[in-house]
């Protein structure tokens, strides 16, 4: 049974990232400019401040070039006001049936509804020593950031407000909630500056949901950026989220979290207790038995996911994350749903 990701002690070339397995700088993944291949920026190559506004850059040309017209996916609450009427999707909710312009077309259409605005956003950022990772084009920490930044420009317009809660397993910061692109810049900054967790310290994604849950909060949305591993005790206070609120949960991972490469005896480390493991990467009844494990853990993250009434959207460091967000968004304005996935 697979616990907690390890990951590989660091090589000799490379001491700034201790205790990581890290690929040298690739095309795109923060040392071209733009990360036009789609990868973030390595928040450890340069000056936050120029990383950021590359990051912020790549995510406004490419959302706002990929997703015309407003950004409905994201925004919870399908709203009372009437809109356009389009063709019926097979998954859209029968309840939403134009039956008017049905009868008139001979053929089944929806009435779409405008999202309410002055939508409140709370992100809660898991920021343990188990996203100081990576193995392909970045680290999961670059990547988790890079999701905050889409998620604040897909939300923030219109009054709308975005604040976060922000977790290291050492401590949680809470940043408020306001409005403006000015603020969410703001909030990135800080959430780029926050230390990393020391070796040795276990993450606290629970501690920090139950932050948000406490005082309760006007209604509104919820994403939470984590890789959900470790302990499992994040669920019930997810779900208490979940009765008041939408949910998006947005999965960070790391192709070696998924399946090992033959590359004989490995000395790993686990980030959050310190504990050093070999493991035999060359016995390919090892490597399997791993990637079912994986695949097997994977697959109760989700399912708690569901049960919390999330919407999922996995970002992985070897894929272009842009185009994984876009087809989210897309997947869920076409089903008319407006908020998370249920």
């Amino acid at each position: 049974m697979i616990g907690r990701r390890r990951r590989a002690e660091p090589p000799p070339a490379a001491p700034e990232h201790k205790g990581l397995l890290l690929h040298p700088a690739t095309p795109g993944s923060g040392t071209g400019p733009g990360g036009e291949d789609g990868t973030p920026p390595r928040f450890t190559d340069g000056p936050a401040d120029v990383l950021l506004r590359r990051l912020e850059l790549t995510v406004r040309r490419r959302l706002d070039g990929l997703l015309q017209g407003d950004h409905l996916g994201l925004v919870p609450g399908s709203g009372s006001e009437a809109g356009d009427s389009r063709t019926y999707h097979p998954g859209d909710d029968v309840r939403r049936m134009d039956w008017p312009v049905t009868a008139r077309t001979q053929v089944a259409h929806v009435r779409e509804t405008i999202a309410d605005r002055e939508l409140e956003t709370w992100a809660v950022v898991d920021l343990s020593a188990s996203l100081d990772f990576g193995t392909a084009n970045c680290q999961k920490r670059d990547l988790a950031i890079a999701g905050l930044a889409a998620v604040g420009h897909l939300t923030v317009h219109g009054g709308n407000r975005l604040g976060a809660v922000v977790t290291t397993g050492e401590r949680v910061d809470r940043y408020p909630a306001l409005p403006g692109r000015l603020a969410a810049e703001r909030l990135l900054r800080s959430v780029v500056a926050t230390p990393r967790a020391g070796s040795g310290r276990r993450g606290d994604l629970a501690a920090a949901l139950e932050a948000l849950r406490r005082p309760p909060r006007r209604r509104g949305l919820v994403v939470v950026i984590s890789d959900f591993l470790g302990d499992d005790d994040w669920e019930r206070p997810l779900r208490g989220l979940g009765a008041r609120h939408d949910l998006l949960a947005v999965e960070v991972v790391d192709p070696r979290e998924l399946e090992l490469p033959d590359v004989g005896l490995l000395t790993v480390v686990d980030p959050e207790t310190g504990q050093t493991l070999e493991v035999p990467t060359g016995d390919a009844e090892f490597r399997a038995r791993y990637a079912e494990g994986a695949a097997a853990q994977r697959a109760r993250v989700a399912a708690a996911l569901r049960r919390a009434g999330a919407g999922h959207l996995q970002l992985r460091t070897d894929r272009d994350w842009l185009m994984d967000v876009v087809r989210f968004v897309a997947e869920r304005r076409r089903a008319g749903s407006g908020g998370a996935s249920r």
